[in-house]
């Protein structure tokens, strides 16, 4: 019996590590896609404008393809619409960029952001929320904003 239960739990960890080794690049992409769709969409209006950003981020700095970027944006949704909150995919950022890369993607959130010219209360909090999740200091944050601010 002491041997079934060792066998189940040797597997269950095996299948676990097998998962986390299976992390591909594009799964990050994915998760920062993600991030991209929640900022948008937080205001309860994704705008032409913010979609026609987002797609001009993935395509610059992904290289991507507009149907790649459009496949990329659907697959972030879905993920999305599945996640609890937004956690599972600060995870796998922390996980695989340097700060400097998640400075990067702060200033991508932060071009989201005023593609309209205005920050709402709503996308306000998430930033917050997502410098937290991101591992990144309040003055890291600002920093970013104004450097979006003043391009």
């Amino acid at each position: 019996m002491l041997d079934i239960i060792k066998r189940f739990f040797d597997k269950s960890t095996a299948e676990v590590s097998k998962d986390v080794n299976q992390i591909t690049e594009h799964d990050i992409r994915v998760a920062t896609c993600a991030l991209f769709v929640e900022i948008a969409r937080i205001d309860e209006k994704f705008t032409d404008a913010e979609m026609e950003t987002i797609l001009s981020i993935l395509k610059e700095k992904y290289g991507l393809s507009q149907e790649h970027a459009d496949a990329l944006i659907a697959e972030a949704e879905k993920e999305l619409e599945k996640s609890v909150d937004l956690w599972q995919f600060a995870k796998l950022i922390n996980e695989n960029y340097s700060n400097e890369e998640k400075i990067e993607i702060i200033e991508t959130l932060w071009r989201i952001v005023y593609v309209d010219g205005k920050m709402g209360e709503h996308e306000h909090y998430l930033m917050g929320k997502l410098q937290n999740l991101l591992r990144l200091t309040h003055d890291q944050l600002i920093t970013a904003k104004l450097k979006i601010l003043k391009s």
